[in-house]
């Protein structure tokens, strides 16, 4: 819960759908939460603001000056949908807002829960929802993304490029004990770290440090090592084994893609930018997919999931669920976007989301 606002019994929620297919999905998930919320005594005021590539086209706008100090005071939580439009070289308005926003807001947790909704989704062969069930901390505000480094002689055949890896106690320590934490408010019973120490042997030999240190108060815990080529190999051959995985930037961003495929591809994958307890962002993975932008083809479950999310960090984990067994039924009742196999539009989609949220019972 966002400590620094809990005197707002009506919780304000900003939502940025952004570019692509954000502008599409991140209305229908808007109504669902809002029939989900209408089920309780709740309140929620959804707040919309229009920072996305038509926005920085007309006059240069990315981030506004101002914006972080009032995500900070004035709202609970952020509802974001993608950002990235070919016609902004180098999309430079996608870097300042969603990566301004990461490190400004210091939201150094990146969840990423991946869950088989249904066996039918998952390209591995002979495997059942149990088998794909874990979720994949990665490291948010460090890392090869903190925009360190340079290029010499750009163009010339002798160029050079450097980027820097920035690895700190603090930022490495407090990733590594908010899984542990996790994995015991959850009773999961399992927490891997991945790095690649045999070759990193300077920002990575933190890494192993702050781990062997942190695991020692979890004892319950089993905790185990692996190297990050390792990890891809193994979550293809056996995702069963894992339940919580922290892990780097660079290492988290690729394997929580991967993991993703697993379940049934990006279309379904939600994720949270978190700081516990303070304002925090919550997205689809899927990004702005230009190529399908205004086919009314894009799934929409990434966001309605990503709401989920929003709703768990807001103390409304019933909400959450309620949301998430939504998108359950809709998938085993095949009703569901082309990506998944199926025939319906993203509002048919929603429609069915819609109404299974208003008809069905909150669980008590």
């Amino acid at each position: 819960m966002n400590t620094s606002a809990e005197w707002r019994t009506t919780k304000r929620i900003a939502v940025i759908p952004g570019d692509g297919i954000g502008l599409e999905v991140i209305p229908e998930a808007v109504r669902i939460l809002q029939a989900a919320i209408a089920k309780t005594e709740r309140k929620a005021d959804f707040v919309n603001f229009d920072w996305g590539a038509e926005r920085f086209l007309r006059d240069g706008t990315t981030l506004p000056a101002g914006a972080v100090e009032m995500f900070r005071s004035d709202f609970d939580a952020i509802l974001f949908g993608a950002v990235g439009d070919p016609r902004v070289p180098s999309n430079r308005h996608a870097a300042d807002i969603l990566l301004g926003l990461r490190a400004k807001l210091d939201l150094y947790v990146n969840a990423r829960p991946v869950e088989l909704l249904d066996a039918s989704l998952t390209p591995l062969r002979d495997r059942s929802e149990d088998d794909i069930r874990f979720v994949i901390f990665r490291e948010n505000t460090e890392g090869l993304y903190s925009g360190l480094g340079g290029q010499f002689r750009r163009g010339d055949p002798q160029e050079i490029a450097i980027q820097e890896d920035v690895n700190t106690r603090r930022g490495v320590e407090r990733i590594i004990r908010y899984a542990f934490a996790y994995a015991r408010s959850r009773q999961l019973g399992k927490v891997l770290m991945s790095d690649k120490s045999n070759a990193l042997t300077f920002g990575h030999e933190l890494w192993q440090r702050v781990f062997a240190e942190v695991r020692r108060e979890y004892p319950e815990i089993e905790a185990r090592h692996l190297y990050i080529d390792t990890l891809v190999a193994e979550l293809v051959r056996d995702p069963s084994q894992f339940r919580v995985i922290v892990t780097c930037n660079l290492f988290g961003d690729i394997a929580s893609d991967l993991a993703a495929q697993l379940a049934g591809g990006l279309g379904i994958a939600p994720s949270g930018n978190i700081h516990p307890g303070k304002v925090s962002l919550f997205e689809p993975v899927h990004g702005s997919a230009p190529n399908i932008a205004g086919k009314g083809i894009a799934n929409p479950v990434g966001a309605v999931l990503a709401s989920a999310m929003l709703c768990d960090h807001l103390d409304w984990g019933d909400l959450g669920d309620l949301l998430r067994d939504a998108v359950r039924a809709a998938v085993r009742a095949r009703q569901t976007t082309r990506d998944l196999g199926g025939t319906r539009s993203t509002r048919e989609v929603s429609d069915w989301l819609l109404e299974y949220v208003t008809k069905t019972r909150l669980a008590t």
